[in-house]
């Protein structure tokens, strides 16, 4: 038997970040991939023709840059190679009528841009960012530290004897409302409201969820203080730099290795089993970045587990669909609005209301007659990606139905079993790629090949991604912070002695800041 002083059964950004951190620590560490390509959801391909680098599914990084561990990480990782690119104005927003907004990271222009468009929405928009600024120990030690520990009990005392049980019940109440709720009072723009609704998708949310508000203002304030950083050279290049990080002290990342079951002795993890029998030893932990079904069902699927351990697993529910489709062009974007050509992330909408309805059709089985569409430009800051004066396009829809029962425009034929089917996904591109081109003037003749991948796609890619999930789980407040991924659940350890679990489907839940992954490697001694 091989053996390590931690085993990680994953890849994904957390695994990554686990293992450089316990490398740090002089731990040796075994990451197992059990797909060819490491890297879970970071992952660059020449998916449509050559020359064209696209990354399949992730595309930047703003949480990990402003994460705990990139400071400490930053010089080694850049030495494996990896460099951080600005994606020029961070958001923009169009609406269907063609009227369009752009954000920038400067709070003075937000603010003067708002309020152009509808005096009063700048200081709003300044209200929130104080509130988040006024709030930021609380906030984000909620969010970046363990829900059950010292440091997080700490915080909260001290705040509950600075505002006083009232004020921090009021903070709690806050923290609660929805986004819609929260626009519709302080925003009268409408077009304001479309620039902020859809940011609300990127957390496995909708405007009408509790807790949503505050998220979303969150994600403003991080574009603001860090726009959108890419990766220059394409997403895997942050796979390369960690693997040559954890493979500097005799660690391994194994490829190719599908883990079949996690070892149990004496009622602690001391191993996993792969699919071709081979055993790998764990001195200290194994630990896992895997869904919760995938833990308790397979990979611990002879072990006894308490019963309402494995009833909660059993119970944890999986979010909205999501699709991709990458575009290679013969020359850059032509948007009608110039201004649009210099944002890193643009979001095609009919506005709040539309948001809405897209993700209430997704919800109940339906394609919807007129989703949210995420447009990313990578190539403009690195142009490493594409031949010179060519360019591509990264496009995301995350408002589409694990399990297709209908097409709320009664234009698509649905397949029986509501199942992800090449044709079914071609067809909704298609509509998708009508609605774009109605705002980038040359997108038909500048494009050379696009290259769709489906929710089912999506799964296949990555067993985490059930039914297309891009969050591994939903995002609500029933499945955030304390009952994440359940309720009862121990921070990042489980009732087996030794295991960890890590990963989107655990607290602070999706992204790619890595923060599980961190949390994870600091517990371990």
């Amino acid at each position: 038997m091989d053996t390590f002083d931690v085993v990680i059964v994953g890849s994904g950004i957390n695994s990554l970040v686990c293992a450089a951190m316990l490398v740090r620590k002089g731990k040796r560490v075994c990451v197992l991939e059990r797909n060819a390509v490491a890297g879970g959801c970071i992952r660059t391909e020449e998916i449509t023709v050559p020359g064209f680098r696209h990354d399949l599914f992730s595309m930047s990084y703003p949480l990990f840059v402003m994460s705990p561990h990139y400071p400490l990480l930053k010089d080694e990782l850049e030495a494996g190679g990896l460099e951080f690119v600005s994606g020029g104005m961070p958001t923009g927003v169009v609406l269907p009528d063609g009227r369009s907004l752009v954000f920038s990271q400067s709070r003075d222009e937000n603010a003067a841009a708002l309020n152009a468009l509808s005096p009063g929405d700048g200081d709003a928009y300044r209200a929130a960012m104080a509130e988040v600024e006024r709030d930021a120990g609380l906030i984000f030690t909620l969010l970046g530290q363990e829900p059950w520990s010292w440091p997080t009990g700490k915080v909260l005392v001290k705040e509950l004897f600075r505002r006083g049980p009232r004020g921090l019940g009021a903070f709690i109440g806050e923290a609660m409302p929805t986004q819609r709720s929260w626009l519709e009072r302080e925003f009268r723009s409408d077009l304001v409201r479309a620039l902020v609704a859809p940011w609300v998708l990127h957390t496995g949310m909708g405007p009408d969820d509790a807790m949503s508000a505050l998220m979303t203002k969150i994600i403003l304030f991080t574009l603001e203080a860090v726009g959108i950083p890419f990766v220059a050279g394409g997403s895997s290049r942050v796979v390369d730099a960690f693997r040559t990080l954890i493979e500097s002290n005799g660690s391994a990342v194994e490829t190719n290795t599908d883990v079949t079951r996690v070892i149990v002795e004496n009622g602690k993890a001391i191993g996993v089993e792969t699919a071709g029998g081979r055993c790998v030893g764990a001195r200290q932990a194994v630990i896992c970045n895997v869904t919760p079904t995938q833990l308790y069902e397979r990979l611990l699927s002879a072990v006894a587990i308490p019963e309402e351990i494995a009833t909660r697993a059993r119970a944890f529910t999986y979010g909205r669909a999501d699709m991709q489709i990458h575009v290679a062009l013969s020359a850059p974007p032509e948007w009608h609005d110039p201004k649009l050509a210099d944002v890193a992330v643009i979001h095609l909408t009919p506005g709040l209301d539309g948001v809405s309805r897209a993700v209430r059709d997704a919800e109940q089985g339906l394609l919807p007659a007129e989703g949210t569409i995420v447009v990313g430009q990578p190539a403009k800051s690195d142009p490493s990606r594409c031949p010179r004066g060519q360019s591509l396009l990264w496009i995301q829809l995350q408002e589409l139905p694990r399990y297709v029962r209908g097409d709320a425009a009664d234009e698509i034929v649905v397949p029986p079993f509501g199942v992800w089917t090449a044709d079914l996904a071609e067809a909704y591109a298609r509509r998708v790629l009508t609605r774009l081109g109605r705002h980038v003037a040359n997108l038909d003749r500048a494009t050379i090949r696009t290259a769709v991948l489906s929710p089912a796609d999506l799964e296949r890619h990555n067993v985490n991604l059930v039914g297309g999930d891009p969050y591994s789980g939903a995002g609500t407040l029933g499945q955030f912070h304390l009952w994440r991924p359940f309720p009862g659940s121990r921070n990042h350890r489980t009732v087996v002695d030794g295991l960890y679990h890590i990963g989107a489907s655990t607290h602070p839940g999706a992204g790619l800041g890595g923060m599980s992954g961190y949390l994870t490697a600091q517990d371990i001694q």
